[in-house]
């Protein structure tokens, strides 16, 4: 993607993220518990788009891109998005539960992801860049209305299997004025023309939970035959312009509806707050200019 058509989604999405909450939230506690009685949960095996599959355990249960989009725009106040392949939720909660956790399903078509930089990258250099990325950002953010946000660091650092070519990692982030860190947790599955893209909407404090639900996690969702990472074929499929580095700095966000938009969730509200941060991507643009540039 050229970078003028960079700026042009950015300033397109802050725009639309300023319209506010959806405007068909329910306007009594009744309304909402009966929004939730009329959610289809699925079980067993789900097909996503014809591209990959869901084998589901008994304790997870799955919600289909329609009652995804109900779920986060009338329940939890979120604006109008791009649509999800669909949302993971525990068997035994419901949307309305305090302690309820999800992880919404979306996918890519940027390419092929290479996988060569992975062993080479130093977490702990590129988690100082996003820090002052983020930091560098707040005078802008507060002047527009939104609270300052301090990345506190890994809540779980990015660990990729080369062997399943699949990367998860998660941050810890601080918004000013609330008293619990929001966790922003993360998995990506490479394919053969792109990712997929699941994002737990938790707070800090449902970390452990997570953490011991990533392997299931993990496990139950894969790129069918014809669409795996093994499948690839450089004669014919397209070859994305970043690696693994830029994968989670935030540098395939623009598929995903929010480039230079990390997005993180407050499960108290229920509400996800968009997070712009421009020195992100100036550093992911560098990174892709390396990568077409070596000598850079």
């Amino acid at each position: 993607m050229k970078i003028k058509a960079w700026w042009a989604m950015c300033f397109g999405l802050m725009f639309l993220t300023s319209l506010g909450q959806a405007q068909n939230q329910p306007k009594t506690r009744e309304e909402a518990h009966k929004i939730v009685q009329n959610l289809k949960y699925q079980h067993g095996q789900i097909v996503l788009a014809g591209v990959a599959t869901l084998k589901l355990p008994p304790n997870i249960s799955y919600l289909s891109p329609d009652d995804t989009a109900i779920v986060l725009e009338q329940l939890w106040g979120n604006p109008p998005a791009p649509k999800k392949l669909g949302m993971l939720i525990p068997t035994d909660k419901t949307p309305l539960d305090r302690d309820c956790w999800a992880v919404t399903i979306a996918d890519t078509e940027d390419g092929y992801v290479k996988d060569d930089d992975a062993s080479k990258i130093n977490y702990t250099d590129l988690l100082k860049q996003m820090q002052t990325a983020v930091h560098d950002h707040n005078k802008e953010r507060t002047e527009k209305g939104y609270p300052a946000i301090e990345l506190v660091g890994w809540a779980e650092p990015p660990h990729y299997d080369a062997t399943t070519h699949k990367l998860y990692w998660a941050k810890e982030l601080k918004f000013a004025g609330e008293s619990e860190d929001t966790l922003n947790y993360d998995i990506r599955i490479l394919g053969r023309n792109g990712v997929l893209v699941l994002s737990a909407i938790a707070s800090m404090e449902q970390l452990p939970e997570i953490r011991q639900q990533t392997p299931g996690l993990l496990s139950m969702v894969d790129y069918n035959e014809g669409n795996r990472y093994s499948d690839f074929d450089p004669k014919v499929d397209k070859v994305a312009t970043y690696g693994i580095a830029a994968l989670v700095a935030g540098g395939i966000a623009a598929k995903l509806g929010f480039f230079k938009m990390l997005l993180v969730a407050l499960v108290a509200a229920k509400k996800f707050i968009v997070l712009a941060v421009i020195a992100v991507v100036a550093w992911v643009k560098k990174i892709l200019r390396k990568r077409q540039n070596p000598s850079a």
